[in-house]
């Protein structure tokens, strides 16, 4: 018998000063249960940072939203989809291979991945020069301290204030906050 996802809820209010945009988000995320808290964490993150596309690509006519991530491959694990259905943005997290965000690219008008874990480097030089001709791609490393740090805020029920100003996001609840600075690769 097949394991289930773990289903969180997050109330998240993002306070995007960076971008101008300030928005209260009600998520249900889905926890796989070959995901770690730091992962969907992750996601989340990856959410905060790029809600404000929602306005910046779209006026506001598309939806942000989780994908199937890993229980589908061909589904981002965050979309941003217009609303007459154009892929607009397509976020990956970890550190998926070249074929995989070669269709990518090939279904969305932009890709950003987030990667994570302390072998982002050795992932990166390996990878760095096969996706050299992908030109909606995107790639970022988020500190992996600071990620291991968030898997701890993972509740099932959470109430998250994330604060994006000079590059830099702050995440917390109402004990503690933990603050990371993506740094572009690519």
């Amino acid at each position: 018998m097949a394991l289930k996802s773990t289903i969180y809820k997050a109330n998240l209010q993002i306070a995007d000063i960076d971008h101008g945009y300030y928005a209260d988000h009600a998520l249900t995320l889905a926890r796989h249960p070959s995901e770690t808290n730091e992962r969907m964490m992750v996601r989340l993150v990856a959410l905060a940072l790029n809600a404000h596309e929602v306005q910046s690509l779209c006026g506001g006519d598309a939806t942000i939203a989780f994908g199937a991530g890993l229980s589908d491959p061909d589904d981002p694990d965050i979309g941003l989809t217009d609303f007459v259905g154009r892929k607009r943005l397509w976020i990956e997290v970890g550190q998926p291979e070249d074929k995989p965000l070669t269709r990518a690219c090939s279904k969305a008008d932009r890709v950003r991945v987030y990667a994570f874990s302390a072998a982002t480097p050795i992932w990166w030089n390996g990878i760095e020069s096969r996706l050299s001709r992908l030109d909606r791609l995107e790639v970022w490393r988020l500190p992996h301290e600071a990620t291991q740090a968030m898997a701890s805020l993972a509740e099932r029920s959470m109430q998250l204030q994330a604060t994006i100003q000079d590059g830099q996001l702050m995440l917390g609840n109402a004990r503690d906050s933990i603050s990371l600075e993506p740094v572009r690769l690519r």
